[in-house]
C-alpha cells in the first residue's frame, strides 16, 4: 500500500490503516530503537507508545514525509526522551541525600557573613527604643509583658515598637530574611 492510499484509508477506516502501519513497521521500529537503547523490554514499550500516540493524534497529524520516516523519527524521539528522563531520574536519586542535607543546612548557608552584616546594619539603624524592644523580643526571647516591665513601658507600646521594627526591617531587608529573622532560623551573634 502506498502512502497516498494509506492517507485515504486513514480518512475512511483509521483503525485498519493503523493496524496496517503497525504490522508493516513494528519490527523495523524495534530494530531502530534497539540500536539506540539495547534493552529489549524497553524497546517494545517505546514502539508501542509511538503507535499509541499516532492513534491518539491520527486526526490532527500532518505528515510531510513517508509514514515509515515519520514513525522512525517519532520512535527515535521517544527513545531519546526516555533516555533523558531516565538520566534525570538517576541524577535526582543520586543527589537526593545531598539535596536533603543542603536543605537541612539552608538556614546556616543563608546566615553567611554578608547576610549577617546586612541584618546587623538594619537592626542598628532602628530607632533606639525600637531596637531595644526588638532585640529583647527576638534575641532574648522575652515576652511582651517582661519587656514592658524591664523598660517601664506599656505592653501596647511594646507591640507598637515590634510592629515598627518589622516594618522598618522589611523596607531595609529582603522579605525572606525578615521572615527567617522573625521565626528565629538565623543566628545573629
Amino acid at each position: 500500500m502506498t502512502d497516498a492510499e494509506l492517507i485515504e484509508l486513514l480518512k475512511t477506516d483509521d483503525e485498519r490503516a493503523v493496524e496496517f502501519l503497525f504490522r508493516e513497521h513494528y519490527d523495523y521500529l524495534c530494530r531502530a530503537v534497539y540500536r539506540i537503547l539495547p534493552k529489549s523490554e524497553v524497546v517494545e514499550d517505546l514502539v508501542q507508545d509511538v503507535f499509541f500516540e499516532f492513534w491518539r493524534k491520527r486526526d490532527t497529524l500532518n505528515i510531510n514525509t513517508s509514514f515509515k520516516a515519520y514513525l522512525r523519527r517519532a520512535a527515535v524521539n521517544k527513545t531519546l526522551n526516555y533516555i533523558r528522563d531516565l538520566r534525570l531520574k538517576t541524577v535526582d536519586v543520586e543527589k537526593a541525600p545531598e539535596a536533603a542535607s543542603k536543605l537541612a543546612e539552608a538556614p546556616e548557608v543563608m546566615a553567611g557573613k554578608e547576610v549577617q552584616e546586612s541584618i546587623d546594619n538594619a537592626i542598628d539603624q532602628l530607632p533606639e527604643r525600637c531596637r531595644m524592644v526588638f532585640v529583647l523580643s527576638r534575641f532574648e526571647e522575652k515576652s511582651y509583658k517582661e519587656i514592658a516591665q524591664e523598660l517601664d513601658i506599656s505592653v501596647k507600646t511594646v507591640e507598637n515598637q515590634i510592629s515598627k521594627a518589622l516594618k522598618l526591617l522589611r523596607e531595609t531587608l529582603d522579605f525572606l530574611m525578615v521572615m527567617l529573622l522573625f521565626v528565629g532560623y538565623m543566628p545573629f551573634w
